[in-house]
């Protein structure tokens, strides 16, 4: 469903003034019949070496990785992002004539992770109990200008918007009301409004930790700017004094990104579970990493971003963890969302990143983070220090 863009100038919006008189666009004079049609229950779902920065390869490394090949396929730094592309592509990028050695492709992935910051003022706060807790596009407002009982549109120069921000009706006062509440309204704009509904739940807060408003779609996510958090963890092996790691080609049938790479183990934040709980169990859903594993992980730090495209705002902080594991171990996928996994040298994996579009944006964010912290990324680099505080370009709070 394509909807047109319309930007809010100086606390104007044509649509919203047909909604009100005042300087308070209240949106409960009438009841939605949308609202009503869907107001049913919402299922919840609980959820070393250092080299220089060439990465030449050892032959007989990439050799020991790579079964037998015969896909002659080149690949430019121009690849689009699709699913295209088999495990033999992968173990070619190295050997192509055009692969780049310097920082630029690392610089091209975090760009595509952090577009549209132009379009910045084409969102509205979304503020509750005087907090903001998101960002909403002003054209996504007509879309909620339907549910009457849900939001109200409030104009004026307010939490450092001029145009105004959106809230939830008064009535709304619980989390519990509010959840169901987003809960019908998500349901009601259905896919062609918000594709990938997945019936997962993300907690609404001002900043991490703080006080839960109530919880949201994960798919809605982003078309109210919410703050949302992940666990990504990097599997790595040591052997011979290579380190290599455990990447992993998603699911043909993912509703994201499907086809596409990935590092070992990631997951959203759902409502009511610590980040060392989840990885935990993220790690066994998708590898088959037992707990007594996957508890050694080590907490690392983070990356962030924000990214706009359309209605969409992105605004995403990414807990990141390390595990070593033994030369023994294969991860064997639990839930299906994993086509399969192969284990590469980190230096091949930098070189995929850098020339081509086969991983998810975001793990290439991760993994970025990794070749820094494992001294694959050094300060001798022009650009080291611009690239690494980049690595942070979201809202960590």
């Amino acid at each position: 469903m394509s909807v047109a863009s319309c930007t809010i100038a100086g606390g104007h919006h044509p649509h919203h003034d047909n909604l009100t008189s005042h300087s308070v666009s209240n949106f409960s004079s009438t009841s939605s019949s949308c609202y009503h049609r869907c107001n049913f229950p919402i299922m919840i779902r609980s959820i070393s070496t250092v080299r220089p920065l060439s990465f030449i390869l050892n032959r007989n490394s990439v050799a020991a990785a790579v079964s037998s090949s015969s896909s002659t396929r080149n690949i430019s730094s121009s690849t689009s992002n699709d699913s295209g592309f088999t495990w033999d592509d992968v173990f070619q990028i190295s050997q192509q004539r055009n692969v780049s050695s310097d920082l630029s492709g690392f610089f091209q992935k975090i760009k595509s992770c952090n577009r549209g910051r132009e379009m910045r003022s084409d969102f509205i706060p979304f503020v509750i109990e005087d907090q903001i807790v998101g960002y909403v596009h002003n054209g996504f407002l007509d879309h909620l200008s339907k549910f009457k009982d849900v939001f109200t549109y409030i104009k004026g120069d307010s939490y450092g918007s001029q145009s105004g921000h959106v809230t939830l009706q008064s009535a709304l006062k619980t989390p519990e009301h509010r959840t169901e509440a987003l809960g019908n309204v998500v349901k009601c704009l259905g896919e062609e409004v918000i594709p990938g509904i997945r019936n997962e739940l993300y907690p609404v807060t001002s900043s991490y930790g703080e006080q839960v408003y109530f919880s949201l779609e994960r798919a809605a996510a982003p078309y109210f700017g919410i703050n949302a958090y992940g666990v990504h963890m990097c599997g790595y092996v040591e052997k011979d004094g290579e380190k290599y790691m455990w990447i992993g080609k998603r699911s043909e049938m993912k509703q994201t990104y499907p086809g596409m790479l990935d590092h070992l183990v990631a997951g959203g934040m759902p409502h009511g579970i610590s980040p060392g709980d989840n990885l935990v169990k993220e790690c066994e859903e998708e590898a088959g990493i037992p707990s007594s594993i996957s508890s050694r992980a080590i907490p690392v730090g983070v990356v962030s971003y924000m990214d706009i495209e359309g209605y969409r705002f992105k605004r995403d902080v990414l807990f990141c963890y390390d595990l070593k594991l033994p030369e023994t171990f294969v991860p064997n996928n639990q839930d299906g969302e994993v086509g399969s996994f192969k284990l590469l040298p980190v230096t091949l994996v930098a070189d995929v990143i850098r020339n081509t579009n086969f991983f998810k944006a975001n793990c290439n964010l991760v993994i970025i983070d990794f070749l820094f912290r494992h001294g694959f990324i050094k300060p001798e680099e022009v650009g080291y220090l611009k690239l690494l505080q980049s690595l942070r370009s979201g809202d960590c709070s």
